[in-house]
């Protein structure tokens, strides 16, 4: 159990690394504010739990999904579980990831952190993944490369370009249609190729969107005790279905990475998906937020490590399925089935703590200053020019209360 307390990331950095405690700090725990009077100081801004625990539990439930796949053939029950799980474990960490994007701007110091935050670490995860695949996957000769996204990188490639489009989103009138309508003729596209994973990427794109147009008034609807009883008989409703659907419908729609060509389907399918499915993600994103705890619970501070959990389980997921673990018959059983999600959850907890996120720091978030031009202070930029006469009483400004942040 981790009882680390991290504090808040700036609202355009979520799902990347932690942020880092200023080094100024004083010993009261307050970080100095940058062109205050009197070295006035404000305590750093706490995390909200409910989004740390919600982080926690889907990333928890993207690793017990993979850990699934090679379950799934026998079992119609663990089939419908995987459905379920895949309609919204992805949609509420994309959703979230947008909520928390929505001060994104092209400023440099925005753009230097979506750089080492999320360029960097795809293009170590992408490298580490293409050497650790030619050996899981027997193939020595696999080739490296940066347009192709391999495995559980294709996240961290549509990342940077939603939220390096987040300005063009917040600017539009009606972002939510138009990135519906784009996902929608992405599924008509068989042609967009494997390019930066751009199905994926535009087939997703309506929940970022829908992340940057919510605001905490809609969080707050859903906790209310109404919504939170009403959310138990919907996941249970949508289990039943998904149980219905396993015979009757290709889940391979709720991975949003193919055309309706290559499911096999007539093209008007694709966009009358992209709508259903859309609809019945954003309602069990919605019921699974209102079911996430909003105190802080003992997983709380491994919210902040979501994005170690992410990449780094996909390596004892690829090296259990090089070891051909599913051939052995137990692990069908319903035990067995039981004990690999226990494992798979254990295995993704243990990568989310603190411990793990010191040692592959320097992967998820590096020193890079030696890249990036300096940026002045502000103080710098606001001092008088030099043999510019200053009266001797000249008065200090200070804030109003109101104006403190």
């Amino acid at each position: 159990m981790v009882n680390e307390t991290l504090p808040s990331r700036s609202p355009g950095e979520t799902d990347g690394p932690p942020a880092r405690p200023n080094r100024e700090k004083n010993r009261t725990g307050t970080a100095p504010a940058g062109g205050r009077a009197g070295g006035e100081t404000r305590p750093a801004k706490p995390r909200d739990a409910l989004f740390d625990n919600a982080k926690y539990l889907a990333i928890v439930l993207v690793a017990v999904g993979h850990a699934w796949e090679p379950l799934r053939s026998e079992s119609r029950t663990v089939t419908a579980l995987y459905t379920l799980v895949y309609t919204f474990h992805m949609p509420a960490f994309i959703i979230i990831s947008g909520y928390f994007s929505r001060s994104f701007d092209w400023s440099p110091g925005k753009i230097k952190r979506l750089i080492t935050g999320v360029a960097v670490p795809y293009i170590v995860f992408e490298v580490a993944y293409t050497f650790f695949t030619r050996w899981s996957d027997n193939e020595p000769d696999r080739s490296i490369s940066l347009l192709d996204p391999l495995y559980l990188t294709w996240f961290l490639a549509a990342l940077f370009i939603w939220r390096l489009t987040t300005p063009i989103w917040r600017a539009l009138r009606w972002p939510l249609p138009i990135a519906l309508a784009i996902a929608a003729l992405a599924t008509l596209a068989p042609s967009i190729g494997k390019d930066l994973d751009l199905h994926r990427t535009l087939q997703f794109l309506p929940y970022f969107v829908l992340g940057l147009s919510l605001k905490k008034e809609h969080f707050e609807m859903v906790r209310r005790r109404e919504v939170r009883v009403l959310a138990v008989p919907v996941f249970a409703g949508a289990l039943i279905v998904a149980y219905w659907a396993v015979t009757r419908m290709n889940y391979a729609w709720f991975f949003h990475n193919s055309s309706a060509e290559d499911l096999a389907v007539p093209a008007w399918y694709g966009p009358v998906m992209t709508l259903a499915v859309f609809g019945c993600s954003t309602v069990l994103v919605a019921a699974f937020v209102a079911l996430v705890p909003r105190r802080r619970t003992w997983f709380t501070a491994l919210g902040a490590g979501t994005l170690y959990g992410y990449l780094l389980h996909g390596f004892f997921i690829q090296a259990a399925n090089h070891w051909h673990w599913s051939h052995n018959d137990w692990f069908h059983t319903p035990l067995g089935a039981i004990t690999v999600t226990a494992i798979a959850a254990v295995v993704v907890t243990a990568l989310c703590t603190a411990p793990v996120r010191r040692i592959f720091r320097a992967a998820f978030e590096p020193e890079m200053d030696w890249a990036f031009r300096r940026q002045p202070p502000a103080q710098e930029q606001a001092q008088v020019p030099k043999g510019t006469p200053v009266p001797k009483e000249t008065p200090v400004p200070t804030p109003a209360p109101h104006q403190s942040r």
